[in-house]
C-alpha cells in the first residue's frame, strides 16, 4: 500500500467537500496536489501543498486554504497533529502504530511490495542499447543495457505494459564497412596477408569471424566480383556479430523481447508510408535552410532540400529527409520506425541513447509527435560517458576489440551485478566513474557492497536466530500474524519503518519521471539507515536484535529484519541484482 497515495484521497476528498460547501470554487485542477514526506523529517511524516498551488485559482491566501485543511485533516485516522509550515505547507504526524502496520504490509507482500497500478496497464516501448552490428559491445553500452533494462522492469513493477526492444542499425554504410571489412579478414583466413586501411574495422574480433565464414564457405567469394561476395559477406557478418551482442547481454541479465530489423522496416515501405503521412498533414515543403551560427550540422546543405516542418514541435530548424542522391536520410529511417513502434500499440516511446545524440532529441520529439497526430510521446534519455578507471587511472584498451573495452572484459572482471549496481548510481545525464578497485572494495563508499551487506546482515540475524530456536519460525506470514510491533519503539526502528513504507511511493514517482537511478539512491538510504540500527547495538545492548530475556520483543525486531530483507531484495529485483546472503571478504 502507498501510503502517502491514501492520504492523497483523504485529502481530495476533503478539497471536493469543501467546494460543494461553498468554501471553496468548484473545479480547482488538482493535478499539482501532492503527499509526500517533508525535505526535513523533524517537520512530520507527511506534508501536502495543496494550499500553495490552489491559492491563485481559488483566489485567496495560502494560510487560509491550510487553516481549513488543518481543521479537517486532524480529523483523520491515524492523524495525531497537523501544523501549518511556512508559507502554506501543511505537515502532518501519525501514529506509530500506523508505521509498524507496513511491517506486516511487507511481510505479507514480500518482493511483490511496492508494486503499483499507476501504470494501468498503458504501453510502453523501451528500445535501449541499439547498437550498430559493426562489433562487440563495449563499456558504454554497458549503461545504456543497464538504465534500459533497469527502466523496463520499473514500469513493470508500477503497473505498465512494457516491451523491451532493440533496433538493428543493419541498414547503411556501416555494415557495408562491416561487409569489406570481414572479407579482408576471410582473405586473410584463407592464408593471404592483408592490410587494414583507414576506415575499415580493425578489431581482431573480425578475425573469428572471417575464420568461420572460410570455414563454411571455403574459397567461394575469393575470385567473385564485389556486387556479389558483399552482400553475403556484409549478412553474415551481422549475424554473427549480433549473436555475439544477444550473448553479452544475456550475461548483463539483459533479456529482450523484440530485435527490430531497420534493412526490414526499409524493405517494407515503411518509409515511405511515414513520408506520405507527413505530406499529407502539409508538413513536407522543398526549401533551402539558413546555415546555422556556429557550428554547422551534419544534415545542412546548401540547396533545394526537401524539409519537415520540424520547428512546428519544438524543434530548432526544419529537417531534411532527404539526401543529394535523393536516398532517405537516417532520420527518414527513424521517423518511420518510431511510427512502426507507435503503430505497434505503445503511445509511449522511450528511447535509452548514447552521448552522441544529445542533438537528435529535439528533432526526434518532433517527428513523433507529427506523425503520430499527437498520440504518442517520446523521451530521449541520454547516457553520458563512462570512465574505466583502475585505481584511479584510465583503463588501457581491449586488444581484441581494437579501440575500446568491451562490456565482457568488464563482466568478467567484476561481474554482472556490480556492473549494473554501479550504472544506477549516477543519473542517466552525469559522466560516471566506474574504477574497477573501487566498485570491488568492502566499504561504504562502495554502493554496491553497502547495500548487499546490509541484506546479508539481516539474512545472518535470522539465521543466527533459527540456530538459537530451532523451532522459531521466521516464515514472513508467521513473523505477520505473531510479532508484537508495537515493542518496536525506539526512534531508530520506526525511522526505518518510515523508510520502508516510502518504498511504494518511489516506485511511482521514479516510474513516472522515467529514472531507474532512483531506486539505487533509495537502498543505499535504507542501508544506512539499516547499518545505524545494528552499530547502535554495539553499545547499547538492549538495542540488539536477538534478546534472551526478551523473546516477544525479539520477534518484533526479527520482523522489522525480515521486513529490511524484502525491502532491499524488492529494489534489487528492479535493477536486475541478486541479493547476497553472505559475504566473503
Amino acid at each position: 500500500m502507498n501510503l502517502f497515495n491514501e492520504f492523497a484521497k483523504d485529502l481530495r476528498v476533503i478539497l471536493d467537500d469543501l467546494a460543494a460547501r461553498g468554501q471553496l470554487p468548484g473545479g480547482l485542477d488538482l493535478s499539482k496536489v501532492t503527499v509526500e514526506p517533508p525535505r526535513d523529517a523533524s517537520h512530520g511524516d507527511l506534508s501536502t501543498n495543496a494550499a500553495l498551488v490552489l491559492a491563485k485559482q481559488a483566489g485567496l491566501k495560502p494560510r487560509e486554504i491550510a487553516d481549513m485543511l488543518v481543521e479537517r485533516l486532524k480529523d483523520l485516522a491515524d492523524v495525531v497533529s497537523v501544523e501549518i509550515a511556512g508559507p502554506g505547507f501543511v505537515n502532518l504526524r501519525l501514529s506509530d502504530d500506523t508505521w509498524r502496520q507496513r511491517i506486516g504490509d511487507i511481510l505479507v507482500a514480500g518482493v511483490t511490495y511496492g508494486n503499483s497500478s499507476v501504470g494501468a496497464g498503458s504501453a510502453v516501448n523501451v528500445e535501449y542499447v541499439s547498437a550498430n552490428p559493426t562489433g562487440p559491445l563495449h563499456a558504454a553500452h554497458a549503461r545504456g543495457a543497464v538504465v534500459g533494462d533497469a527502466l523496463a522492469s520499473l514500469l513493470e513493477k508500477a503497473g505498465y505494459t512494457v516491451t523491451r526492444e532493440y533496433y538493428i542499425n543493419d541498414a547503411g554504410a556501416q555494415v557495408e564497412v562491416l561487409g569489406r571489412s570481414t572479407y579482408l579478414r576471410y582473405r586473410e583466413a584463407l592464408g593471404e596477408t592483408v592490410e587494414i586501411p583507414a576506415g575499415m574495422y580493425p578489431g581482431e574480433y573480425l578475425k573469428d569471424v572471417g575464420a568461420e565464414l572460410a570455414g563454411r564457405d571455403g574459397p567461394k567469394w575469393l575470385d567473385a566480383p564485389e556486387s556479389e561476395w558483399l552482400p553475403a559477406v556484409r549478412d553474415f557478418a551481422i549475424e554473427r556479430i549480433l549473436a555475439g551482442i544477444k550473448d553479452d547481454l544475456e550475461a548483463l541479465g539483459v533479456r529482450r523481447q523484440v530485435f527490430s530489423s531497420e534493412r526490414n522496416l526499409i524493405a517494407s515501405g515503411a518509409v515511405e508510408d511515414a513520408y506520405q503521412s507527413l505530406v499529407d498533414q502539409g508538413l513536407i515543403y522543398t526549401g533551402v535552410l539558413e546555415p546555422p551560427k556556429g557550428k554547422k550540422p551534419d544534415d545542412w546543405e546548401p540547396r533545394p532540400q526537401t524539409l519537415f516542418r520540424a520547428t512546428r514541435f519544438g524543434d530548432d530548424v526544419d529537417r531534411p529527409l532527404k539526401k543529394s542522391d535523393g536516398s532517405w536520410t537516417y532520420f527518414a529511417n527513424d521517423i518511420a520506425y518510431h511510427l512502426d513502434k507507435f503503430r505497434r500499440g505503445s503511445p509511449i516511446l522511450i528511447d535509452v541513447l548514447g552521448a552522441d545524440h544529445g542533438g537528435y532529441v529535439k528533432r526526434m520529439q518532433a517527428a513523433t509527435t507529427a506523425v503520430t497526430g499527437g498520440q504518442g510521446s517520446l523521451d530521449a534519455k541520454i547516457c553520458q560517458l563512462v570512465h574505466l578507471l583502475q585505481n584511479g587511472e584510465p583503463v588501457k584498451m581491449s586488444k581484441r576489440a581494437g579501440t575500446f573495452v568491451t562490456l565482457r572484459d568488464v563482466i568478467d572482471q567484476v561481474g554482472r551485478d556490480v556492473v549494473r549496481f554501479i550504472m544506477l548510481t549516477r543519473r542517466n545525464d552525469q559522466t560516471l566513474e566506474f574504477d574497477f578497485a573501487k566498485v570491488t572494495e568492502q566499504s561504504k563508499d562502495n554502493p554496491v557492497f553497502y547495500v548487499q551487506y546490509a541484506h546479508a546482515r539481516c539474512c545472518s540475524v535470522l539465521r543466527h536466530a533459527k540456530d538459537a530456536d530451532p523451532e522459531r519460525s521466521l516464515n514472513p506470514d508467521d513473523l505477520a500474524a505473531n510479532a508484537v510491533l508495537s515493542r518496536l519503539e525506539a526512534p531508530e526502528e520506526l525511522a526505518l519503518v518510515k523508510l520502508m513504507a516510502n518504498w511504494p511511493r518511489i516506485v511511482e514517482s521514479a516510474a513516472q519521471a522515467h529514472e531507474a537511478h532512483r531506486v539505487a539512491f533509495y537502498l543505499y538510504d535504507l542501508a544506512a539507515a539499516f547499518h545505524g540500527l545494528w552499530n547502535k547495538g554495539k553499545d547499547d545492548t538492549t538495542m540488539r536484535f536477538l534478546l534472551d530475556e526478551d523473546p516477544e520483543l525479539t520477534t518484533a525486531r526479527l520482523a522489522l529484519i525480515k521486513a529490511v530483507s524484502i525491502v532491499i531484495a524488492s529494489g534489487l529485483d528492479v535493477m536486475g541484482v541478486e541479493p547476497v546472503e553472505e559475504l566473503r571478504g
